[in-house]
């Protein structure tokens, strides 16, 4: 039995799937299995994976597209490994990820969640940092002390970076099937509530921007997002839970209100209480549609010089 289960959701990635695979056949710990879900690619994807020929692979079909929750789901249910690590079918990862995620594992007993850093990859080939919350991160590689005042900016890791005992989804169950949107969110308020994370600064992934059939990068229109007020019932007095709910509500109210959603948007800014934002962050939420989005323009541009702003921060 491996160690690691890597689990790669498959939908229309064909441009990127190959590297992607060659990323996990790369890595120095050699002691894991491939699962490969494809959910109904209609592009050459399928065709690409069965070319490279990896004896180690486990390649799943789904009879009709379900999306990317159910699809790691699939894996995880298929995995015979006590790890699971999650892979997506247009990021990379560096040769050391899972050994870096092993060396995790041995030195905190304690933890059943583990991620790395990774950097962001752009169509034009910048590699731009994560901006991070320092605060209750260890010196060195450890335990966090608290998820979610680390992620009250970028998300210190990505679904890519990321690996979870497969145990934990027996106490906390799967991945939210009805969530379209974010669901990576949902799932991480889950964990995090009820299990320790241990943390490497190694960059572990390469995390690909704008790629093809990306979810993150499609409207919301008709999407469901995390139920950001069932977990603010659930846990009334948590208070970095409440910070982190309200950080996540200004970002799916941006997306609102870019789309002009403005229905959707104002249900979520009326939840939040707007202490728990930056200033910045409060002017963004409250101004004129025209300048967000002329301002999403300069961001844009700026990305394309290898200038990151942002308002995560």
């Amino acid at each position: 039995m491996p160690l690691f289960s890597v689990v790669i959701p498959l939908y229309n990635k064909q441009d990127y799937i190959a590297a992607c695979i060659q990323s996990v056949m790369n890595q120095s710990f050699r002691d894991f299995e491939i699962i490969i879900v494809n959910d109904c690619s209609t592009d050459n994807s399928l065709q690409v994976v069965n070319k490279l020929n990896i004896p180690n692979l486990k390649l799943i079909q789904h009879e009709q597209n379900k999306g990317l929750s159910c699809s790691r789901n699939t894996g995880i249910q298929n995995s015979s490994a006590e790890y699971i690590a999650f892979l997506d079918a247009d990021d990379c990862w560096t040769p050391l990820f899972l050994e870096t995620i092993f060396e995790l594992i041995k030195c905190n007993p304690q933890a059943s969640l583990f991620g790395t850093n990774y950097v962001e990859v752009y169509p034009n080939g910048n590699r731009l940092a994560v901006k991070k919350n320092l605060k209750n991160f260890p010196e060195n590689d450890g335990l966090i002390t608290d998820f979610f005042i680390t992620g009250l900016q970028q998300p210190i890791y990505c679904p890519s970076s990321f690996c979870v005992k497969k145990t934990v989804f027996d106490a906390i169950g799967l991945y939210n099937e009805t969530i379209t949107f974010g669901e990576d969110i949902d799932f991480n308020i889950r964990a995090n509530l009820n299990f320790q994370l241990a943390y490497s600064k190694t960059i572990g992934c390469e995390y690909t921007m704008y790629s093809q059939n990306q979810i993150t990068q499609t409207s919301l229109k008709g999407k469901k997002i995390t139920d950001f007020n069932f977990y603010e019932k659930q846990y009334p007095n948590h208070k970095s839970l409440k910070l982190y709910l309200d950080f996540q509500r200004y970002v799916m109210a941006k997306h609102y209100k870019l789309e002009q959603d403005f229905s959707s948007f104002n249900q979520l800014t009326q939840e939040i209480n707007l202490k728990n934002l930056t200033l910045k962050q409060q002017f963004l939420l409250f101004a004129p549609l025209q300048l967000v989005t002329y301002l999403k323009k300069i961001k844009v541009y700026l990305l394309e010089k290898g200038i990151k702003v942002t308002s995560y921060n």
